[in-house]
Protein backbone atom coordinates (compact mmCIF):
# COMPACT_ATOMS: atom_id res chain seq x y z
CA UNK A 1 0.00 0.00 0.00
CA UNK A 2 2.94 2.62 1.20
CA UNK A 3 4.55 1.76 -2.34
CA UNK A 4 1.48 3.00 -4.12
CA UNK A 5 0.04 6.63 -4.56
CA UNK A 6 -3.47 5.70 -2.99
CA UNK A 7 -4.60 8.20 -0.71
CA UNK A 8 -7.53 7.87 1.58
CA UNK A 9 -8.15 10.98 3.51
CA UNK A 10 -8.28 11.16 7.86
CA UNK A 11 -9.43 7.44 8.76
CA UNK A 12 -10.07 7.03 12.31
CA UNK A 13 -7.29 4.37 13.30
CA UNK A 14 -8.00 4.17 17.40
CA UNK A 15 -8.84 6.13 20.69
CA UNK A 16 -6.87 6.05 23.62
CA UNK A 17 -10.20 5.10 25.73
CA UNK A 18 -11.30 3.05 22.18
CA UNK A 19 -14.32 5.44 21.63
CA UNK A 20 -14.07 7.19 18.62
CA UNK A 21 -17.81 8.27 18.00
CA UNK A 22 -18.34 10.60 15.35
CA UNK A 23 -20.85 13.65 16.48
CA UNK A 24 -24.06 14.49 14.69
CA UNK A 25 -25.10 18.29 14.08
CA UNK A 26 -28.25 18.92 12.90
CA UNK A 27 -28.72 21.52 9.77
CA UNK A 28 -24.96 21.31 10.28
CA UNK A 29 -23.92 22.11 6.95
CA UNK A 30 -25.74 25.11 5.19
CA UNK A 31 -28.24 23.97 2.47
CA UNK A 32 -26.86 24.80 -0.94
CA UNK A 33 -23.11 24.66 0.30
CA UNK A 34 -21.29 25.13 -2.79
CA UNK A 35 -18.72 22.49 -2.10
CA UNK A 36 -17.97 18.83 -1.79
CA UNK A 37 -17.40 17.52 1.60
CA UNK A 38 -15.99 13.81 1.08
CA UNK A 39 -15.67 11.40 3.88
CA UNK A 40 -12.32 11.82 5.98
CA UNK A 41 -12.00 15.32 4.51
CA UNK A 42 -11.21 17.51 7.19
CA UNK A 43 -14.02 19.86 8.30
CA UNK A 44 -14.15 23.02 10.54
CA UNK A 45 -17.08 25.06 12.16
CA UNK A 46 -17.68 28.61 10.62
CA UNK A 47 -19.10 31.61 11.96
CA UNK A 48 -22.58 30.55 11.51
CA UNK A 49 -21.89 26.95 14.04
CA UNK A 50 -22.07 24.35 10.96
CA UNK A 51 -19.44 22.47 9.71
CA UNK A 52 -17.89 23.54 6.03
CA UNK A 53 -14.55 21.82 4.46
CA UNK A 54 -11.26 23.07 5.69
CA UNK A 55 -8.57 24.67 3.66
CA UNK A 56 -5.17 24.58 3.49
CA UNK A 57 -3.80 25.65 6.81
CA UNK A 58 -7.00 26.06 8.83
CA UNK A 59 -7.30 25.39 12.17
CA UNK A 60 -10.08 22.31 11.79
CA UNK A 61 -12.20 19.80 13.85
CA UNK A 62 -11.46 16.66 12.15
CA UNK A 63 -13.04 14.56 9.58
CA UNK A 64 -15.81 14.20 8.29
CA UNK A 65 -17.82 11.26 8.13
CA UNK A 66 -21.01 11.56 6.37
CA UNK A 67 -24.43 13.00 6.19
CA UNK A 68 -28.16 12.02 5.68
CA UNK A 69 -30.71 14.70 4.74
CA UNK A 70 -34.20 14.80 2.60
CA UNK A 71 -33.91 16.46 -0.28
CA UNK A 72 -36.50 19.30 -1.58
CA UNK A 73 -38.61 16.60 -3.38
CA UNK A 74 -38.58 15.11 -0.26
CA UNK A 75 -36.42 12.16 -0.86
CA UNK A 76 -34.37 10.74 1.91
CA UNK A 77 -30.91 10.31 1.71
CA UNK A 78 -27.79 9.10 2.91
CA UNK A 79 -24.27 9.92 1.60
CA UNK A 80 -20.22 9.38 2.83
CA UNK A 81 -20.22 12.87 1.28
CA UNK A 82 -21.88 16.24 0.90
CA UNK A 83 -22.63 16.70 -2.57
CA UNK A 84 -21.83 20.15 -3.87
CA UNK A 85 -25.06 22.70 -4.05
CA UNK A 86 -27.32 20.16 -2.51
CA UNK A 87 -30.11 21.71 -0.62
CA UNK A 88 -32.23 19.82 1.56
CA UNK A 89 -36.40 20.56 3.64
CA UNK A 90 -35.09 22.72 6.76
CA UNK A 91 -34.47 20.51 9.97
CA UNK A 92 -33.54 17.22 8.06
CA UNK A 93 -29.83 17.17 7.63
CA UNK A 94 -27.39 15.50 10.51
CA UNK A 95 -23.92 16.28 9.33
CA UNK A 96 -21.90 13.08 11.10
CA UNK A 97 -17.92 14.24 11.94
CA UNK A 98 -14.92 13.64 14.06
CA UNK A 99 -14.10 16.02 17.04
CA UNK A 100 -11.87 14.82 19.52
CA UNK A 101 -8.16 15.49 19.20
CA UNK A 102 -6.72 12.63 20.73
CA UNK A 103 -8.59 10.69 17.82
CA UNK A 104 -5.68 8.66 16.09
CA UNK A 105 -5.69 8.86 12.33
CA UNK A 106 -4.27 6.85 9.34
CA UNK A 107 -3.52 9.09 6.33
CA UNK A 108 -1.60 8.75 3.66
CA UNK A 109 2.19 10.64 2.41
CA UNK A 110 2.76 12.61 -0.73
CA UNK A 111 6.19 11.04 -0.59
CA UNK A 112 8.60 8.77 1.74
CA UNK A 113 8.45 9.71 5.40
CA UNK A 114 11.53 9.09 7.43
CA UNK A 115 11.05 7.52 11.61
CA UNK A 116 12.83 10.81 12.47
CA UNK A 117 9.46 12.66 11.29
CA UNK A 118 7.45 10.82 14.29
CA UNK A 119 6.79 13.53 17.21
CA UNK A 120 6.97 16.22 13.92
CA UNK A 121 4.43 18.62 12.58
CA UNK A 122 3.08 18.50 8.75
CA UNK A 123 0.16 20.51 6.96
CA UNK A 124 -2.24 18.79 4.64
CA UNK A 125 -1.40 18.04 0.89
CA UNK A 126 -4.02 18.42 -1.92
CA UNK A 127 -6.68 18.59 1.04
CA UNK A 128 -9.70 19.43 -1.47
CA UNK A 129 -8.61 16.02 -3.31
CA UNK A 130 -11.00 13.16 -3.58
CA UNK A 131 -13.40 11.01 -5.81
CA UNK A 132 -17.58 12.22 -5.78
CA UNK A 133 -17.67 8.34 -7.28
CA UNK A 134 -16.87 7.06 -4.48
CA UNK A 135 -17.20 9.89 -2.13
CA UNK A 136 -13.75 9.75 -0.30
CA UNK A 137 -11.22 12.48 0.40
CA UNK A 138 -7.82 11.60 -0.87
CA UNK A 139 -6.05 14.37 1.00
CA UNK A 140 -2.71 13.64 2.28
CA UNK A 141 -0.01 14.99 4.65
CA UNK A 142 3.05 16.42 3.23
CA UNK A 143 6.30 15.50 3.65
CA UNK A 144 7.47 18.92 4.46
CA UNK A 145 7.51 19.12 8.33
CA UNK A 146 7.60 22.60 9.65
CA UNK A 147 10.80 23.65 12.34
CA UNK A 148 11.29 23.14 15.45
CA UNK A 149 9.07 25.91 17.59
CA UNK A 150 6.78 26.30 14.64
CA UNK A 151 3.19 24.81 14.29
CA UNK A 152 0.82 22.78 11.55
CA UNK A 153 -2.09 21.38 11.35
CA UNK A 154 -1.44 17.42 12.13
CA UNK A 155 1.26 15.54 14.87
CA UNK A 156 2.98 12.77 13.44
CA UNK A 157 2.70 10.13 16.15
CA UNK A 158 3.79 6.51 14.90
CA UNK A 159 4.03 4.64 11.91
CA UNK A 160 0.49 2.66 10.64
CA UNK A 161 0.94 -0.98 11.13
CA UNK A 162 0.98 -3.16 8.11
CA UNK A 163 3.40 -6.02 6.13
CA UNK A 164 3.11 -3.44 3.13
CA UNK A 165 4.29 -0.26 4.81
CA UNK A 166 7.57 1.28 6.88
CA UNK A 167 9.19 3.97 7.20
CA UNK A 168 10.80 5.78 3.61
CA UNK A 169 8.09 3.81 1.55
CA UNK A 170 7.46 5.79 -1.51
CA UNK A 171 3.63 6.85 0.44
CA UNK A 172 4.06 6.06 3.55
CA UNK A 173 1.04 5.47 5.99
CA UNK A 174 1.30 7.32 8.83
CA UNK A 175 -0.23 7.87 11.96
CA UNK A 176 -1.18 11.35 13.03
CA UNK A 177 -3.46 13.50 15.76
CA UNK A 178 -5.02 16.98 15.03
CA UNK A 179 -2.48 19.39 16.59
CA UNK A 180 -4.31 22.91 15.18
CA UNK A 181 -7.26 21.80 16.58
CA UNK A 182 -10.41 24.81 16.51
CA UNK A 183 -11.91 23.26 20.11
CA UNK A 184 -8.24 23.97 21.65
CA UNK A 185 -8.80 27.26 23.89
CA UNK A 186 -5.24 28.63 22.26
CA UNK A 187 -6.45 28.65 18.41
CA UNK A 188 -8.73 31.56 17.76
CA UNK A 189 -9.91 29.81 14.71
CA UNK A 190 -13.63 30.74 13.87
Amino acid sequence: MSSTNAPFGLRPSFHPTGLDRAVALTDGIVSGYASDILKGQPVKYDTSGVIQAAAAGDAFLGAFAGAQWVDTTGRPRISNYWPANTSYVTGSCIAYYYTDANIVYDIQANGPMAQTTLGAQSDFASITAGSTTTGLSQCMISTSVVAAGSSAQLKIVGLTPGVDNAWGDAYTVVQVQVNESQLNASVNAI
